[in-house]
């Protein structure tokens, strides 16, 4: 990993202060993983493709297991690598070529080798250098966000995930323990996200500014602050946001 590792917060710091008169700074920037910062469809479409008949539409394919897995999601609580192997054992049913014995977990055994975007390190890098404070909200177990760290280059000052909140993204359990562990209000916040129903929704709601990173060009509905096809531009975006 490069760079001196940052501090992990595990314990509430001290609300920030803040006067309406103040330029609205942002001190944090918080990060979904899975598609914003690490190529979550890459992965999927990666780890299931063996098991089928070529050729493979690799965009549909990533396509139908997001709508399963939101579905998965909805259902009860589980673990995230619970999560993935329940969804792609019903992904692979309904196309006709359920896993075969002994690789029902071939999906989550995978994550740890999924890659970021291409941009990401460096983004992360430059926006570390400027002092703001990195978070990172995500609907994974610990364990597996943190093997995903070991490829960004840069530790996070916050990881948050489903099994600290025991909920998943839209629910607003990270955002609220985001704030319970940073002190951080939304003021001096910018969420990042590629998702709009998991993120930009409903971190909007709540009143963070966000950037919605919109890869595959989908129509954007859910009233970003800012959309960008890729990372590349979010440190500039971040200091115009900041102000003077």
């Amino acid at each position: 990993m490069q760079g001196a590792p940052l501090l992990v917060y595990t314990t509430p710091m001290k609300p920030h202060q803040t006067h309406p008169s103040q330029p609205r700074s942002i001190e944090w920037i918080t990060f979904d993983c899975y598609g914003t910062l690490i190529d979550w469809e890459g992965g999927v479409a990666d780890a299931l493709t063996p098991f089928l008949a070529p050729p493979v539409d690799r965009a549909a394919l990533a396509a139908r297991y997001i709508a399963i897995e939101a579905e998965v999601e909805h259902e009860a609580y589980r673990p995230y690598h619970e999560i993935l192997a329940v969804t792609s054992a019903r992904l692979m049913t309904t196309l006709g070529h359920p896993l075969p014995a002994g690789r029902e977990r071939a999906l989550p055994e995978s994550l740890p080798s999924w890659r970021p975007f291409p941009e990401v390190p460096a983004v992360l890098r430059a926006l570390h250098a400027e002092g703001r404070r990195l978070a990172i909200l995500s609907n994974v177990d610990r364990n597996l966000l943190r093997s995903s760290i070991a490829h960004l280059g840069v530790e996070p000052h916050l990881m948050i995930t489903a099994e600290d909140c025991r909920s998943y993204k839209p629910a607003r359990g990270h955002w609220d323990r985001f704030r319970e562990l940073s002190g951080a209000p939304a003021a001096i916040t910018v969420h990042v996200a590629a998702s709009q129903f998991h993120d930009i929704l409903p971190a909007t709601a709540l009143g963070y500014r966000t950037v919605f990173v919109n890869r595959h060009g989908e129509p954007v509905a859910s009233a970003p602050t800012r959309a960008v096809p890729d990372l590349r531009a979010l440190p500039e975006i971040i200091r115009d946001l900041a102000g003077p």
